[in-house]
């Protein structure tokens, strides 16, 4: 990582930490490392988004850049529009599952991949000197909001067979599938309900989609609907619901699409990618599966270089965050709903009896700090979590991290002993708090 990108791009509170002079930066830099290069950028609902757009693309144009803005449209469906339209960067302005006044800035590369750590090094090196063409090599600007569709219809034909049959519930979190994921799902047949999926971006993540998964489970038992699949700001995340209204996490999720494409032949491998935080019960049930987890670190660019280095078909986080690399250079919300839809109905069992199996109870704890690095390298928390691990080898882990993308130092806990789990995490926590405040 450098010094403004974390492990998904760039992303802060608007005009605090990210503001108009480092999105034109960042648009100046893409004019730089590429000659006239060629840009689409898209963005979810937030009210900031035209804001940053226009600094990003009067930074790019002054290098040169022709920069084609499609308007709202998720984070998967940029990437896969960059690769199919040969573009040489595709830009996302979205802060994903943050609220209203965060923003970010994610960019693909000419193949649909998000730029590794030593790419985005690059683009920050070109914010020492800015470059500014002269007539007639400016950069150009346009809108082409129909390119959306091409997205639309790479959904609808990524689905194996007719939903018909099936009632879904939709929660899109007010932001970039507000539109498209109830068109698709009704496209391929499916009855649906949707909820929070209008264009407004202050409601944008609040109290709905993939973080708040628990209105969506009221309402899939109101409906006695089949499913329900909620998305994150950008829709590149899933957390779906079963039709008792249990909620279903990315790491179950994976699990269950691990079964199905080892039944159909589709998985590659006989193993599935995870990370240091997947859930030890799944690790199990896939072996019992006779499939292997492979982990990583947290940060989905990360499973995918894995997916890609192994070639394997399925890899993912808890947070929802799932790669069908097969099909998709990025994680993918919708893609991934519709692949548990087709489960559904070739499994020709309920979401409950596809996913057979317990996770481990997990205490997940988010402490926010003045200097996360420093918290993580003091010698007492090293110790502390060192104790810790030695008190559940065997039967459980700790896991204490500093967020990618916000100020926060992130605890985990995981046993089959839930008040151990709260108990030593407690401990942990207040640990991090007293450091904190020693400053």
């Amino acid at each position: 990582m450098g010094l403004y990108f974390g492990t998904d791009g760039l992303r802060g509170i608007v005009n605090e930490d990210l503001t108009l002079e480092i999105a034109s930066k960042i648009g100046n830099a893409l004019g730089m490392l590429k000659h006239k290069p060629t840009i689409i950028v898209g963005s979810d609902t937030r009210i900031s988004n035209s804001y940053l757009t226009a600094g990003l693309a009067c930074g790019a144009m002054k290098a040169g850049a022709k920069v084609i803005d499609i308007g709202v449209c998720p984070t998967p469906g940029i990437a896969y529009i960059t690769k199919e339209y040969k573009a040489d960067y595709g830009v996302v302005i979205s802060a994903s599952h943050n609220s209203g006044e965060y923003n970010g800035i994610k960019v693909f590369g000419s193949e649909g991949y998000k730029l590794g750590d030593k790419e985005e090094e690059r683009i920050e090196r070109c914010f020492i000197h800015e470059k500014t063409n002269d007539f007639p090599d400016i950069g150009s600007y346009e809108q082409n909001f129909n390119l959306v569709k091409t997205y639309k219809n790479f959904l609808i034909n990524a689905s194996k067979k007719s939903l018909k049959g099936l009632t879904i519930v939709l929660d899109c979190a007010f932001g970039a599938s507000h539109r498209i994921a109830p068109e698709v799902f009704r496209a391929l047949g499916a009855t649906v309900i949707a909820t929070n999926c209008m264009n407004d971006g202050l409601k944008i993540n609040k109290n709905c989609g993939a973080l708040y998964p628990q209105s969506l489970a009221k309402k899939v038992l109101k409906y006695r609907a089949d499913v329900g699949f909620s998305f994150d700001g950008d829709a590149d995340r899933l957390i779906a619901v079963d039709e008792k209204g249990n909620i279903i996490d990315g790491d179950m999720i994976i699990y269950g699409l691990a079964k199905y494409y080892k039944k159909t032949g589709l998985l590659k491998g006989n193993a599935v990618v995870g990370t240091s935080h997947t859930n030890m019960a799944i690790e199990i049930a896939l072996k019992k599966e006779g499939l292997d987890l492979i982990r990583t670190d947290i940060g989905d660019k990360y499973v995918l270089m894995k997916l890609l280095e192994k070639d394997l078909s399925i890899g993912g986080e808890q947070s929802g965050h799932i790669i069908l690399k097969d099909v998709a250079t990025t994680g993918d919300g919708m893609l991934s709903a519709i692949t548990v839809a087709n489960m559904i109905l070739s499994e020709n069992k309920t979401f409950s009896e596809a996913l057979d199996v317990k996770l481990y109870p997990q205490s997940n704890k988010n402490v926010i700090v003045k200097d996360k690095f420093r918290i993580m390298n003091n010698e007492d928390i090293i110790k502390e979590i060192a104790k810790f691990n030695a008190e559940l080898e065997g039967k459980g882990r700790i896991m204490l991290r500093a967020s990618g993308t916000e100020p926060k130092i992130r605890v985990m806990v995981e046993s089959q002993d839930a008040e151990l789990n709260e108990r030593i995490a407690n401990e942990v926590v207040g640990k991090v708090v007293a450091i904190n405040e020693m400053n």
